[in-house]
């Protein structure tokens, strides 16, 4: 039996790791649409958090205590640069900056964003193609208490997520156009799985890119989504706060609200059963599992279940 075609929307950690969990079965041909909504400059070069978070853990080159960045990584550059007064508070390790000074070269020469990430991934010995939504530049703005508009790093990074937020935007958006890479994938799918990601801030940016929503939806696959949520806590990041602030349930209730136009089914931790019949009248048909990926076993085994349920006899899976 040939492969079969997944496509995976992801951002950050959690988008990572499920990445990683479906890259270890050699019957999946693997299709991941990152986040670039992150994406912003530092010291003049273009840097891409989550497209280069998820090319670093598929070629097993991540650094896994803090999940993202280089393993055995320096920061003498970066020590450099504050000693002559720039602000280093987006810690950049000197391997790293390596990949952004390439990055910035071949855009700056007129390079398609999609083909770099690309070729960097292949560079990287990465099988799976990992695949940008948009070519044009989408970048996320939160609006706090105070009524300053920072960008998604100057609020995860410099800020540390302490600012209360009001109001998430995302510039560009409305002129932005879809990679056909993307719409191919979408369209070509056996299966479609949105990640454990932030819905906010990482999935959101993937979906408004006009024309990728609407490719998903018209989409024959199944669409599975997994929460990012066990007990109302997200293990990494601040979409339990984001969503709180936001007057959203901060919970896997509220990713089956989030994606019930979207996802055929939802799995969910045990920890959350008992949450089961409010999101099944939400839309999307919820699945008990162990969500939480700790190590490569954890990510191969939730990728496994996800695919049993996407293309295993009606019967089985009962």
């Amino acid at each position: 039996m040939s492969p079969r075609k997944v496509c995976l929307l992801a951002g950050g950690v959690g988008g990572a790791k499920m990445a990683e969990g479906l890259a270890a079965h050699d019957d999946v041909a693997l299709s991941v649409i990152g986040n670039v909504a992150d994406d912003d400059s530092f010291h003049g070069l273009w840097v891409s958090p989550d497209i280069d978070t998820l090319t670093y853990s598929l070629a097993g080159r991540i650094d896994r205590a803090q999940g993202w960045g280089v393993a055995d990584e320096g920061h003498r550059a970066l020590e450099t640069l504050d000693l002559l007064g720039a602000e280093t508070w987006m810690s950049l390790g000197d391997r790293d900056f390596g990949l952004h000074i390439h990055r910035t070269m071949r855009r700056g020469r007129g390079d398609r964003p999609s083909d770099i990430a690309r070729d960097v991934a292949r560079a990287f010995g990465v099988k799976p193609a990992i695949l940008l939504p948009t070519d044009d530049v989408v970048q996320t703005r939160l609006r706090t208490t105070d009524g300053r508009w920072l960008s998604f790093q100057e609020y995860f990074v410099r800020e540390r997520c302490a600012p209360e937020i009001r109001e998430i935007a995302f510039s560009g958006m409305d002129m932005a156009r879809p990679t056909p890479e993307a719409l191919t994938a979408i369209a070509g799918a056996d299966l479609i799985v949105i990640a454990p990601s932030n819905p906010l801030v990482s999935i959101a940016p993937i979906l408004g890119i006009p024309g990728i929503g609407e490719a998903l939806r018209a989409a024959d696959a199944p669409k599975i989504a997994v929460s990012p949520f066990i007990a109302g806590k997200v293990v990494k990041g601040p979409a339990d706060r984001m969503m709180a602030a936001l007057g959203l349930r901060a919970d896997a209730l509220g990713v089956a609200r989030r994606y019930r136009a979207l996802a055929d089914r939802l799995v969910i931790d045990h920890a959350d059963a008992a949450l089961g019949a409010e999101i099944a009248a939400e839309g999307p048909a919820p699945q008990c599992s162990d969500i939480l990926m700790k190590t490569q076993a954890d990510k191969a085994r939730l990728a496994r279940e996800i695919l049993d349920l996407a293309f295993a006899p009606v019967e089985a899976v009962a």
